[in-house]
């Protein structure tokens, strides 16, 4: 892959004169590459610290006299340079969470922030810029990505255009990533002579157009075929390893597990489980990878019970919470009866103190790890819907 361009002001620094301040120190590099402007001009965390975080969020669609609770006090943290994907059913919030991290929706309350920006903050300016230098898109829908009668070069081309940038590095920067996706010698082929996933992937370089240092997808592989999707998963792990940029994949398919670094499941509008793929390394050599799998604890002890273990335990709108031995208790009451309960209840979700580690046993659900465990949000349960690993290819 070529080596990224760089601005006229990157490359030649005046020279200082009679005394004056000197010139600005070089751009900061990653793997030999300089940070995005955006990455220097707004101050992001450091690689592999917080970079999106979303606590207790809130989204509430109102049509007429109608309210619609899309998201319900949602946390969630992704790391900057992650790969990560967020999967749920259809209604489960998946999407409205991808359009407000992308500045295309604002929440109804709690915070959410991007790279130390709280979203909620922003003026419709600092929106507009937002969404120009720090994130970029790719539509499921080819038809919101591109414009039919430009060329691939020229529909890259656009975001820079509007960004006003040089055309020098507008022709460059569109050509390497071009490159980076598989269609360099596609460049000057418009629309109506490309397949679907090659759109798609024309798409990618488009989102990575003003070298956001976030990029989102909303279901990209959704129009393609299985082995486009596979080549589609390999280009977005390849931009972030060799670009470094932060990647949220929203999609319905559980096996992109073993596409990705992290996955968050969302129920209800709530993060609900969090699976995260280990490679076991023997030497040189990559042996296998399993997948471990986490239930989300929120900041008010709440955790989402997997449904099948509400209707395999009989557990009804009340349950009893106990501690045994340093584990939490949930036990099921008898009967299916009795006055009703909320509605964090009804869908399996229980609360806790928050910090309780646990596992699963016996005839009810247990979470534990020993007394004096340190306490976490994110925890581990060791009967099979909770703690299971998963073996998997890549």
């Amino acid at each position: 892959m070529a080596v990224e361009q760089q601005t006229a002001d990157e490359v030649k620094a005046p020279a200082p004169r009679n005394g004056a301040a000197p010139a600005p120190a070089a751009p900061a590099k990653r793997n030999g590459r300089p940070e995005t402007m955006a990455v220097r001009g707004m101050g992001f965390p450091a690689m592999g610290e917080p970079f999106i975080v979303c606590d207790n969020l809130v989204k509430i669609y109102k049509v007429a006299d109608l309210e619609v609770v899309a998201l319900q006090g949602l946390d969630l943290t992704v790391n900057r340079g992650e790969l990560m994907a967020i999967i749920g059913n259809s209604g489960s919030g998946k999407s409205t969470l991808l359009n407000t991290l992308g500045g295309l929706d604002r929440p109804s309350a709690g915070r959410v922030s991007v790279g130390n920006r709280d979203l909620l903050k922003m003026d419709d300016r600092d929106m507009v810029l937002y969404k120009r230098e720090v994130v970029g898109f790719v539509w499921q829908q080819s038809s919101r990505n591109l414009i039919p009668y430009l060329t691939a070069l020229e529909n890259v081309q656009v975001p820079m255009i509007i960004a006003g940038k040089s055309p020098a590095e507008q022709s460059a920067w569109a050509g390497e990533l071009l490159d980076a996706v598989g269609l360099g010698h596609r460049k000057t082929h418009r629309l109506s002579q490309l397949s679907g996933g090659e759109q798609q992937r024309v798409a990618i370089a488009i989102g990575l157009a003003n070298r956001p240092p976030l990029l989102l997808a909303d279901e990209p592989t959704g129009e393609v075929d299985t082995a486009t999707a596979g080549v589609i998963y390999g280009i977005f792990r390849r931009l972030n390893k060799e670009y470094g940029t932060s990647i949220v994949i929203v999609s319905h398919d559980p096996a992109i597990a073993f596409r990705v670094d992290r996955v968050v499941a969302i129920r209800d509008g709530r993060t609900s489980t969090e699976t995260v793929r280990r490679t076991v390394v023997e030497g040189e050599t990559e042996t296998e990878q399993t997948h471990e799998e986490f239930v989300v604890m929120d900041a008010a002890g709440r955790i989402q019970i997997p449904r099948d273990y509400v209707e395999k335990l009989g557990m009804g709108r009340r349950v009893r919470v106990e501690m045994e031995d340093g584990r939490i208790v949930v036990r099921p009451v008898e009967g299916r009866t009795g006055p009703a309960g909320g509605a964090d209840e009804a869908d399996g979700t229980a609360s806790g103190a928050a910090g309780a580690p646990a596992t699963e046993g016996g005839p009810a659900a247990t979470a534990g790890g020993g007394a004096g465990a340190p306490a976490r949000k994110r925890f581990g349960l060791s009967l099979p819907a909770f703690g299971r690993k998963k073996k998997g290819g890549g």
